[in-house]
This record gives structure tokens, sequence and C-alpha cells, in this order.
């Protein structure tokens, strides 16, 4: 090949040099992957190099003649990884743990290296069919009607957006056509994520028609507080259009009532969208029904597998019982798009945004496949059991709090006292590099959380983070009585 490494296709020798090529630094990052994976917990959760520190270590210039395989993965080990923040790491208990289980890595890298596209059924049909049937595996598992169709999207946020799509052509039928015309009302629970209002600034219903439900004392939207907040709507002359309900939401995991919620949708003709982005994966767990009642009254679900089903990002799965609102909202076909009209081959193009469409249904195939039911069951009874160790320990202790119940696996805590002695606890942990802990706002209070998601986190990681959240808190007690005397 020549120096810049793009073979000539005419040249069969050297198209198999760069085949070769390829071959040698494949099994090299295949032998780096693997080493890695077993000897995660030798690298540190989190960097510790400054803002602009990796780009200034790197050209400021792209090359002009092509570099080999080992430079860059030399530069990959010794300059990228160290900036890398490792989420799969048993370490990290920050946010929403995740897992880049083997199943699903090489799966990745059958996907790249076929590089194919399901924008309509023939532009690749293994993308089309075999999404249908990962996600037809996966619907199941959640206990959805067959009447659910799936698609798979990046995101939970793009998941959502869509679901207020559907919500505003339920609503308003012709807007596809006509435009929004205003008026229309989401409500969501305070405790909701911020795709929500994310979602509904994206659509054009705007911030200022998203109500907030307020929460019990478990952080749970009042069915009561939001049949107050649609009447009032309904009386200002506003159109309430879609309620949506968490299952799991971010800062405490508490679930929201869904069945009232779905009683309530039906009874104002609006759209119910649940997000289990989180905590969907538990549906399959017998102990964790009584979270999931009423989830198939809703119109559109979404959970995302790439958090809590130990399946790389991206992936967000994303569930509606009416599958032709999300299609005549969205579907648009030029001419140079036109395909089959068999009623088999489904176009993936008409139920979204994206026109492209990755080939993502692989992954999840192949991990629901390899783990299969059982051991995706005891995987997610593994970290359950961890979360309610720990809050064991939590509640054990006079000096903290728990300030949320644990009804999977995150823990939401405190020490009793000021809010800056929860930072400074937090910063001490996150400083040994060891453990990496996120925190939240709940009853207006800084609190530490603590999740369990990977596929590598025992009881060993678990102690660990706890025996530095006691030694923070010894420090920080002691630094505290040092400043006061």
């Amino acid at each position: 090949m020549s120096d810049h490494n793009l073979p000539d296709p005419q040249n069969p020798q050297d198209w198999a040099r760069y085949v070769e090529d390829f071959r040698k630094s494949a099994h090299n990052s295949v032998e780096w992957i693997a080493e890695y994976l077993g000897n995660i917990r030798d690298y540190p959760v989190l960097p510790t190099l400054k803002p602009g520190e990796l780009i200034d270590s790197l050209p400021a210039h792209a090359p002009e003649q092509g570099e080999s395989f080992e430079s860059m993965l030399e530069d990959f080990r010794s300059k990228i990884v160290p900036a890398v923040t490792q989420w799969n790491h048993p370490g990290f208990m920050a946010y929403f743990g995740t897992s880049a289980s083997t199943p699903g890595i090489l799966a990745e890298l059958l996907i790249a290296a076929m590089n194919t596209n399901g924008l309509h059924w023939m532009t690749s049909p293994a993308v089309v069919e075999l999404e249908q049937v990962a996600m037809g595996w996966l619907r199941e598992w959640l206990g959805l009607p067959p009447e659910f169709f799936g698609i798979i999207y990046d995101t939970a946020s793009t998941s959502t957006m869509h679901a207020l799509i559907c919500a505003r052509a339920f609503s308003q039928p012709d807007t596809r056509v006509e435009g929004y015309r205003g008026n229309l009302v989401v409500y969501t629970s305070e405790q909701a994520h911020s795709s929500v209002e994310k979602g509904a600034m994206a659509v054009g219903i705007g911030q200022k028609f998203v109500r907030k439900v307020p929460t019990d004392a478990q952080f749970r939207m009042k069915a009561s507080a939001l049949r107050t907040l649609i009447e009032t709507d309904l009386r200002a002359g506003l159109q309430p259009c879609c309620i949506v309900a968490t299952i799991g939401t971010t800062s405490s995991t508490s679930v929201d009532p869904v069945a009232e919620c779905a009683k309530l949708a039906e009874e104002f003709g609006m759209w119910l969208h649940v997000d289990c982005a989180y905590a969907g994966p538990c549906a399959l767990l017998p102990e964790c029904a009584e979270h999931f009642v009423g989830l198939a009254g809703a119109h559109s679900v979404v959970t995302n597998p790439h958090k809590w089903l130990m399946t790389q990002a991206d992936l967000s799965a994303f569930y509606t019982r009416k599958p032709e609102i999300l299609r005549q909202a969205l579907s648009l076909v030029p001419e140079y798009l036109r395909a089959s009209e068999n009623p088999r081959a489904i176009h993936l193009m008409d139920y979204g945004v994206p026109l492209g469409h990755r080939f993502r249904g692989l992954k999840l195939w192949f991990i629901l496949r390899y783990f299969g039911r059982e051991g995706i069951m005891e995987f997610l009874r593994r970290h359950c059991q961890l979360a309610q160790e720990f809050s064991s320990w939590v509640d054990a202790d006079d000096r903290f709090e728990r300030i949320a119940p644990v009804p999977f696996s995150t823990v939401c805590f405190r020490l009793r006292g000021s809010d800056e002695l929860n930072k400074a606890v937090i910063e001490k942990v996150n400083a040994s590099r060891r453990i990496f802990l996120s925190h939240t706002a709940l009853n207006g209070q800084y609190v530490i959380r603590l999740t369990i998601g990977n596929i590598a986190s025992s009881l060993e990681d678990v102690k660990l983070a706890w025996k530095l959240i006691l030694d923070a808190t010894e420090e920080v007690g002691k630094k505290t009585a040092a400043q006061k005397a």
C-alpha cells in the first residue's frame, strides 16, 4: 500500500495487505480489551487531567500521510485511556451504572464491519427484522402485550421526544400539515427526568406548558394533584395532552402511580408515556411486579438496555401500542426512498425523526441470547440485594440518614449535617479514584447517590465504597472540628 494506507481496489495484493493489516491490529485490540476487562479494577474510575489537557497533548492538525495502527493504538493506550472516566468499572456507582458486556462488544465489532443502515426494509432486511425479533423478546419479558410495537432509538431523551410527538399528534391530528397551534399541556412529576421538559421544548410545546406535579413523602407523583392540575387547565381553555409517569425516577428511583395515571389519561383523552429507562429490566422479577402495575395501560414505554441490561451505549427501547400515530406523525417518503408495500416489510424510517438506523438490534439479540432470562434475572437480583445491604449499613449508622426508599439498586442518603459536609464527603470519596459517586437534591437538601449497575460490581466493591465514605466522614469531621476550635 502507499504511504496514505489507501488500498487500490483493483490490486488484489494491495487489498489483501489492507485486510491483513486490520487482522493483525484487530487481534492486538481484542487482546487489549480482554486484559482491560480482566484487570478493570487496576484502572482508576476517574481521570486526573485538567480541562483541555488532552487537547493540548494531541497534534493541532490532522496528518498529511497515513499513520500505522500501531502508533494509533499506542496513543490510545498512553493518552486516551488515562483521560477516560471508566463507566465500565465496578467502582462506577454514580448516575446509573452501565456494563459493556462481552456479547455486546462482539456484536458492536460485527456491526461496525458490516456498516449496514436500515432506512427501509430493502436497505437491510436484517436490521429491520432482527430488531423486531429482539424487541419482541424484550417486550415479552417486560410483560407488555403483543400489540406494542418496538423500535430502537439512541437514548431515552430521544424516545421521550418521540412520545411527545405522538401525544401532540394524538391530541391535534392536523399538526403534521398545519403546524402546532398551541395550548397543549404536558404533566409529569417534579422528580421526572429533564428529558421530558427538553422534549416539550423540542416539539414546540414549550417549558411554560409542562406542569410539574407535586410528589408525596416517597417522591411519587400525587394522582390527586395531577387531576387538579388537569381540571384547572381545562377550565382555562387549555388542552391536556400527555402524562409522563416514571418507574424509577432519576434522583430517587421512586415509582409513580402508573395505574392511576392510566385511568386519568383515559378519562381525559390523553397520551400516557411511562419512562422506565433505568428500572425497566426489573419487570422481569416477580418480586418487583408491584412497581409495574398498570404499565400495559400506557400508550408508550421506554426502557434503556444500555443502563441496566449489560448493553453498550447507545440503545433505547421504545414501545407504543399505537404505532399508527407515530407513523402518521413522521412518515415522509420522497420518490428516492419509495420501497415495498408488503405489509411485513417494515420501514423504520417511518417511525422516527432519524432517517438512518444503526444495527443496534444485533447487540440486543446477542446479549439476550448469551445471558438468557435466568442470567439477567440473577444479575438484577444481585444488584438489588447489594443495594439493600448497603442501605442496611446506612440505616445502622446514626451519623447518616437514608432519604428515599430503595425499590431497585440505588440508595439515596446523606450525612446528618450541612450540605457542605456532604459535598466534602463525596469529593473525598471521588478523589480516591477507586469509587465514583454522584449526588442529587431531595427535600431541598444535598443527597449522596450510590447506584449499582455494573456486571462486575461485587459485595467487596460495595464494602469499599462504604469504607471510603466512612473514612471521608471521619476526615471531614476532624477538619470541621479543628476549624471551629
